[in-house]
């Protein structure tokens, strides 16, 4: 049963939206074209698109459903109250990764606690991808990574593969537990063939991945990953692209590589580097496990990073012709008098969440690794189109120099005692920042009123923006403005991002519940009172174990993996 002790301030800020007159979201502004309403048989990447706007198209999604027993000593399922499962797929035993969707498989990183190989002895330790039927979720092959030798400095225990693959024809990518890009058929070796120029399988067999080509990044790039790499991977024509995960040493002190490039474009049918950037440098904070967005603005094709060190970074996706990054503009995402601290006691945050392009805007939030805990978050809205160099809200000055801008420096951007100061940036791309909203009036900012630390990525449609932080709150805000409309305390930390279907919006939580709201800016249209209580309009589903990851819906069916397992959801689905 959640703890309800925030119940009452989540109650009075519902009254309190309902109080402004906010109105029920009617649709979007212009007819939407037939075919876009035809559901997406694909979602081959984190998010669907480059855009990572994670909005797929589906008709009759179930809202609620009941995901069986487990018998969790064999993993054995138990379907007696089952309802709306089509099929269940075992995992490992802690999931973070997202699955994928791609011409009639399903894709999920994990660890080995599933077991599928035989030849790995019970109980050992690797990344892994697992690549499923779509029809009935029957096991067709594993990828398979060891472990690094040297630990959790650069590959934390248990945590498998985290990131989400990227697949397109028939090949998929994804970035390994060991700072690798891998290249993998999708077929593995039902085909017949080994795919290469890698060739050096052992053993192959149909149960085994058949890898096309392998870039090993701390061995090419000399990057130092920090606990874990982990980016989700997207593309653009024949050009991937990669945020490498290069961080801090184990003591969290410094960075142990910083030439080492943060941000790579690369060949995705060779493995060549095109180009590299590590503009972070000396200045991450701790690791860099965001990942990449990609679009145009006003012509100007971007690809768009969120940085270690808290900024933003926009590069011409063909970078400067000689290998190296161009860069097109730098966004400064935390207050320049954020002040870095030791496992997350201070406020200077670093960027995990995914961009999101949306309506000729960049949406991005600010947070740290939820081993940090709770703490303060901001959430922007970025219009880079006809920008260039430093578009943050603000620059930073010192007294010895009042008119030139000083070097941005890690700990803290400015320190009044050393005569620093800001100025407002006349190039600043800003539209608005959201770091919550004084509801009451009272003068400031209570926990429900806040916008707290996330590594979510925000959800868009209708102009309604949707993202949970990392203290249980999930935020709808208007997506042109950064006006609140409504918060909703799910009482349990949320380390996946929502998705909206039709007229629904679902996200999931770390006490194992996937909570279906209606989609509106009216939180008595979003949420309804039950026992006293305003709760998601839809429900509340208990999945059994924590909920890491982000739902998605390909072919009309819901796919939702919990810590050990994967879902197909569906209307009467057995």
């Amino acid at each position: 049963m959640k703890n309800r002790l925030r119940l009452a301030g989540a109650l009075g800020i519902v009254a309190i939206a309902s109080a402004f007159g906010l109105q029920r979201v009617q649709g979007d502004s212009k007819p939407a074209d037939p075919a876009a309403r035809e559901p997406n048989q694909n979602w081959s990447q984190w998010g669907g698109s480059p855009s990572r706007n994670n909005t797929p198209v589906g008709h009759d999604i179930p809202t609620e459903w009941n995901v069986g027993q487990f018998d969790y000593k064999t993993g054995a399922w138990d379907s007696t109250e089952a309802q709306n499962i089509k099929w269940v797929a075992k995992l490992g035993s802690q999931s973070y990764g997202n699955p994928i969707v791609h011409n009639g498989k399903i894709f999920v990183g994990t660890n080995n606690g599933g077991e599928w190989l035989k030849r790995f002895k019970p109980g050992t330790d690797l990344g892994v991808v697992l690549c499923f039927d779509v029809k009935d979720g029957k096991f067709l092959w594993q990828h398979s990574t060891p472990k690094h030798p040297a630990g959790r400095v650069y590959d934390w225990p248990l945590q498998g593969i985290c990131s989400s693959p990227y697949a397109d024809g028939e090949r998929v990518w994804v970035v390994t537990n060991m700072g690798e890009v891998r290249c993998l058929d999708t077929e593995g070796f039902y085909d017949g063939e080994n795919d290469g120029p890698f060739a050096s399988e052992d053993p192959v067999n149909s149960q085994e991945a058949d890898v096309v080509w392998n870039f090993d990044m701390m061995k090419e790039l000399g990057i130092s990953q920090h606990n874990m790499c982990a980016c989700s991977l997207t593309a653009v024509g024949d050009t991937l692209f990669v945020c490498t995960s290069n961080g801090v040493d184990v003591e969290h002190n410094d960075s142990p590589a910083p030439d080492a490039p943060s941000f790579v474009a690369m060949d995705k049918n060779t493995g060549k580097v095109l180009w590299t950037d590590n503009s972070p440098g000396l200045n991450i904070h701790h690791g860099q496990w965001s990942s990449p967005a990609y679009g145009e603005f006003n012509g100007q094709k971007q690809v768009i990073f969120g940085g270690g060190d808290g900024y933003v970074y926009a590069f011409d996706p063909a970078g400067d012709g000689a290998g190296k990054s161009k860069l097109l503009w730098k966004f400064d995402a935390n207050p320049k008098d954020a002040k870095l601290e030791l496992m997350g006691k201070g406020t200077r945050n670093d960027i995990i969440s995914t961009p999101v392009i949306y309506n000729g805007m960049v949406y991005v939030a600010t947070g740290q690794d939820p081993e940090h805990g709770e703490g303060v978050g901001t959430l922007w809205c970025i219009n880079p189109a006809n920008k260039g160099g430093d578009v943050s809200k603000e620059l930073a000055y010192n007294a010895a120099d009042p008119k030139t801008p000083i070097a941005h420096k890690r700990v803290q951007a400015v320190v009044k005692q050393e005569g620093d100061f800001t100025r407002p940036n006349p190039n600043s791309a800003m539209v608005w920042e959201y770091v919550g909203q004084d509801v009451d009036g009272d003068g400031k900012l209570s926990f429900e009123e806040q916008m707290h630390r996330t590594i979510s990525t925000p959800a868009i449609k209708d102009d309604v923006l949707y993202i949970p932080d990392f203290s249980g709150l999930l935020h709808c805000l208007d997506a042109k403005t950064g006006k609140r409309h409504w918060t909703y305390d799910m009482l349990s930390a949320c380390w996946g991002s929502p998705m909206i279907v039709e007229d629904k919006v679902y996200v999931g939580d770390e006490d194992g519940e996937v909570s279906v709201f209606k989609h509106s800016a009216d939180p008595s249209v979003a949420m309804k009172e039950q026992d006293g209580e305003m709760v998601p309009a839809y429900a509340a589903n208990p999945m059994g174990a924590s909920v890491y990851g982000t739902p998605i819906v390909a072919g009309n069916v819901l796919y939702i993996n919990n810590q050990t397992h994967l879902f197909a959801i569906s209307p009467g689905g057995k």
